[in-house]
């Protein structure tokens, strides 16, 4: 699809079409987009993508594009990714209301005055600005200071570049910081092994807050789906562990084998 989609986005000279959007979407009306990827397509200009009113999740990465005026009549947008592009200002995102998520790392976005349209975004709360392993940045990321400036002109964000930013964070952070404790060596080792125990209470991950959009719906069954696989590894994980006990019991004649 990708690489129909790329000569889609050529033949229409780098601009975003009705042709192109249902060609990616198989939507035949444009409003009913929820979900769109226009990733490498070389896009310039954005064309109709202000008719898909509903779209609420946008990767427009790596193209070329330098300004993205359609984007403000896209007032149910949650995450875009807009990083890989030619981009010196961000000035219509000041309308997407919903927006959450932001990447817009390897752009041209010179200092925090190229930000302030991002201040009235208060469901802003995870922006990024540079991805060192995708080798992204932007020139007013050269500053040491740059981080705690942009902290101070949006002081609702919770993460910047990937790195949790304010607070004890979600139940996801709290989790990684209780591992990481209990990884800690124990200043008084006992000669005792103990039991271990689990690192959370029976039924700690069964709640869940309220979803509001489709993108969390989503992220929710790909999460429940992943904790599924986990379980039934530490399934298969027990029954492994109780057959080597059993085979490497003293009862066990001197003749087995465990293979």
């Amino acid at each position: 699809m990708e690489s129909q989609g790329k000569k889609l986005g050529e033949g229409d000279g780098g601009r975003v079409t009705a042709r192109l959007l249902k060609a990616h979407t198989g939507e035949f009306a444009l409003d009913s987009i929820l979900l769109l990827k226009l990733r490498g397509l070389g896009l310039v200009d954005l064309g109709c993508l202000g008719e898909c009113l509903s779209l609420e999740w946008l990767d427009l990465s790596g193209n070329a594009l330098t300004h993205l005026g359609p984007l403000a009549a896209l007032h149910q947008l949650t995450v875009l990714n807009v990083s890989h592009n030619r981009l010196t200002g961000l000035e219509p995102l000041a309308a997407c209301e919903s927006l959450q998520s932001l990447n817009a790392a390897g752009n041209l976005l010179a200092g925090p005055g190229q930000l302030q349209c991002l201040v009235g975004l208060r469901s802003l709360e995870n922006l990024r600005l540079q991805d060192p392993l995708a080798r992204l940045s932007n020139p007013l990321c050269a500053s040491p200071s740059y981080r705690a400036v942009v902290l101070e002109l949006l002081p609702g964000l919770k993460i910047i570049d990937g790195e949790r930013v304010t607070g004890c964070g979600s139940e996801l952070y709290q989790l990684c910081r209780d591992l990481d404790n209990s990884l800690q060596p124990s200043p008084c080792p006992s000669s005792r092994a103990t039991e271990a125990q689990p690192w959370v209470e029976p039924g700690y991950w069964e709640s869940w807050p309220a979803r509001s959009s489709s993108i969390l719906e989503e992220a929710c069954r790909q999460f429940q789906a992943t904790l599924q696989e986990c379980w039934d590894l530490d399934h298969q994980a027990d029954e492994s562990l109780a057959q080597a006990e059993q085979a490497l019991s003293p009862a066990r004649a001197p003749s087995s084998f465990v293979f």
